[in-house]
């Protein structure tokens, strides 16, 4: 069967190509067509656009690029009824695939699945409209989005978290050896201050400067800075200039296995941190953070922006957003998972906890059987 994958970010990519993968093993005729990154095109078929020319964040950024946008979601389009699939997939990215989906729905007979659906249960609840007109089967990776769904007489599968299955599949492959780990990348015999500042520029240029300088008053630990998928050295250069700090490159998973502690800007690498049982800190900067915290209390439909806390139903980390993200803050708060045993052991402790609620890996195999049990069921 012929398959069309919409990913727009980097997480999109990953959880992405190992449901290619999977696909494969289930369809041994699959063929993919897709907008996505470099893990992708390496399960093979062809890659349309790269998803770094589609990921614009915040108000600004999308405005200044609405040519672009408007440009790639027209050739995507074009491009799904020249290519024909069997199924188009969307992976997140609810403000590009939404519209994809809604125009598969009414222009074509394609079935349209979500994999890794849109966090409306966040905000922006109104979208359930859509997905219940343009998408024919929607594939949870979160379990607290069934019960949601379901209130909006909307069945989902549940398929696990294939983050769990990332991570499981990294350690069984990559021992743990910090020394080998430092020498190939010129750091100290020190314990490990991970700063994973975010994905975007937008992200990195907001959050970066703080957590360093909160980061950077622990003198018995060195800090490492995981550098973003798509993002260049240079552009890290103007924000770490003067500051006693490594970058390493696609090894994020590896440096969370040496890591003591972690800042973590919110998204999935809130997750990946837990999973590697990493104490740490989330932490997202916006501007106008009082108007913002203001607005957060007023329009989310939840009290955490962690998907570690969201999981786990309660607050197992510290999250400082918009005007409690302060060097105080950060500072007070990285003490306490670094030297507070108590504290430290506690978080732990509820990590192996929300680890169980997530359940056992296999999130894409579970995910590709099904869809291909579907596929052939509609044929």
């Amino acid at each position: 069967m012929k398959y069309y994958l919409i990913v727009g970010e980097a997480s999109g990519d990953l959880h992405a190509s190992n449901l290619m993968s999977e696909l494969k093993r289930e369809d041994a005729n699959a063929e993919f067509r897709f907008f996505g990154g470099d893990l992708m095109s390496a399960q093979g078929g062809t890659r349309v656009r790269h998803y770094k020319d589609l990921a614009y964040m915040g108000f600004i950024p999308v405005l200044l690029h609405l040519r672009t946008i408007f440009a790639n979601m027209k050739l995507c389009k074009e491009d799904i009824i020249s290519y024909a699939p069997d199924v188009v997939i969307l992976v997140d990215y609810p403000g590009f695939n939404l519209s994809i989906a809604k125009f598969v729905k009414t222009q074509t007979r394609i079935p349209v699945y979500y994999y890794i659906s849109p966090k409306i249960w966040a905000w922006k609840e109104y979208r359930i409209k859509d997905i219940k007109k343009y998408v024919d089967e929607l594939f949870s990776i979160l379990p607290f989005e069934v019960d949601f769904f379901h209130g909006h007489q909307y069945p989902i599968h549940y398929v696990g978290n294939p983050t769990v299955d990332a991570v499981e599949t990294f350690r069984a492959n990559h021992p743990e050896d910090f020394t080998s780990f430092t020498a190939e990348n010129g750091l100290a015999e020190k314990p490990i201050i991970a700063l994973l500042a975010g994905s975007r520029k937008q992200e990195i240029k907001d959050n970066l400067p703080d957590m360093l300088k909160a980061a950077s008053k622990f003198s018995g630990y060195q800090l490492v800075l995981a550098g973003a998928p798509g993002i260049s050295s240079d552009y890290y250069q103007k924000y770490i200039q003067g500051v006693k700090v490594k970058i390493v490159f696609d090894q994020t998973y590896r440096l969370l296995q040496h890591s003591s502690a972690a800042l973590v800007t919110s998204g999935t690498a809130t997750l990946e941190t837990a999973l590697f049982r990493v104490p740490q800190v989330v932490c997202y900067h916006t501007p106008l953070g009082k108007v913002i915290s203001f607005l957060k209390k007023k329009i989310l439909k939840v009290k955490f922006i962690s998907l570690v806390n969201l999981v786990a139903g309660k607050e197992i980390v510290r999250e400082l957003v918009a005007d409690t993200m302060t060097v105080d803050n950060m500072q007070s708060e990285l003490k306490a998972v670094l030297l507070d045993n108590v504290k430290r052991q506690q978080m732990l402790d509820e990590y192996d906890r929300m680890i169980k609620i997530l359940g056992p890996s296999g999130a894409s195999k579970k995910t590709a059987t099904k869809m291909v049990e579907l596929l052939k069921n509609r044929k």
